[in-house]
């Protein structure tokens, strides 16, 4: 009725719906209840975590800030506000293929057989390469995820789908994490069956590792991080020159998704903080 008063009466409107003009006199003067107030304050922190992190968060990922902030809330109250206040998340795209299996190639073993799971850092890495679009033209990215923390330990970028892509990024990852026997695991795109790579992990000391063909279960890390991306940054920018993609890539690896996205199978932590607390509790232990 108050929405509709300046097109209508109010004693019009009350008739038509069987209320009495003096009772919607009365609620209108009356002050707001203390859970209305409360849902007004939750409102406000609501609607700046959500700003912080991007305008990409949901329910869990929005109900982890405040909870971390000190909030004393149920997750389905968070989520009744949000759907209120029309606060949502950020879901998926489609795009081209960007893997192509050689037809004589012979793959590495599956070491790893759907089961991505590691105890500490560096014993099991991930691989993919995925699209960016621009109206300049496609740029290629390819990532080295660390399945412990979800961490991307290595990436790079390139207009081309050649082997020196995946080199690039498995190098970033050598270089930053030093690992001892980690196991690589990726499809088989040409890009990790080639010699150069193969050559390359034998340098490095790193187990090279293949799901089978045409199965996206194989490297289902691999892709959700991809999809992470498409729906939290790709779908949601159009770029104008492949520098201003590649800025844009490296602020959400490196100034978003490390350090501060938060991932439930995680507890809700970020890759970084998750990395931290682990190392604090191990030295701790040590002393």
């Amino acid at each position: 009725m108050k929405a509709n008063q300046a097109e209508f009466p109010v004693r019009v409107m009350c008739r038509v719906l069987d209320l009495s003009p003096s009772g919607y006199y009365a609620w209108i003067r009356r002050p707001p209840s203390r859970r209305a107030k409360r849902d007004a304050e939750l409102v406000v922190k609501i609607r700046k975590a959500h700003n912080d992190n991007r305008r990409v968060y949901g329910r869990p990922r929005i109900y982890a800030e405040l909870k971390d902030e000190g909030e004393r809330i149920g997750e389905k109250r968070v989520g009744r506000l949000m759907k209120a206040e029309g606060i949502v998340g950020v879901s998926r795209r489609r795009g081209p293929t960007t893997t192509t299996r050689g037809k004589d190639v012979r793959p590495w073993a599956d070491l790893v057989e759907r089961d991505f799971q590691a105890d500490g850092p560096n014993q099991l890495w991930v691989a993919d390469i995925t699209y960016v679009p621009t109206w300049a033209g496609f740029l290629y990215l390819a990532v080295v995820l660390d399945v412990w923390s979800r961490r991307i330990v290595g990436w790079s970028m390139a207009t081309h789908l050649r082997t020196e892509l995946v080199l690039d990024a498995l190098d970033m990852a050598v270089h930053q994490r030093r690992p001892q026997g980690v196991v690589h695991h990726s499809d088989q795109g040409t890009q990790y069956t080639s010699i150069a790579f193969g050559l390359r992990c034998k340098e490095v000391g790193v187990r090279p590792s293949m799901g089978t063909v045409g199965d996206c279960y194989d490297n289902a890390m691999a892709e959700s991080f991809f999809a992470t991306l498409e729906c939290e940054l790709l779908d949601l920018h159009r770029f104008r020159t492949q520098a201003e993609a590649k800025m844009a890539v490296f602020d959400f690896i490196e100034g978003f998704y490390n350090p501060r996205r938060r991932h439930s199978s995680i507890g809700q932590m970020s890759p970084v903080t998750f990395e931290r607390l682990h190392c604090a509790t191990c030295q701790a232990e040590a002393a």
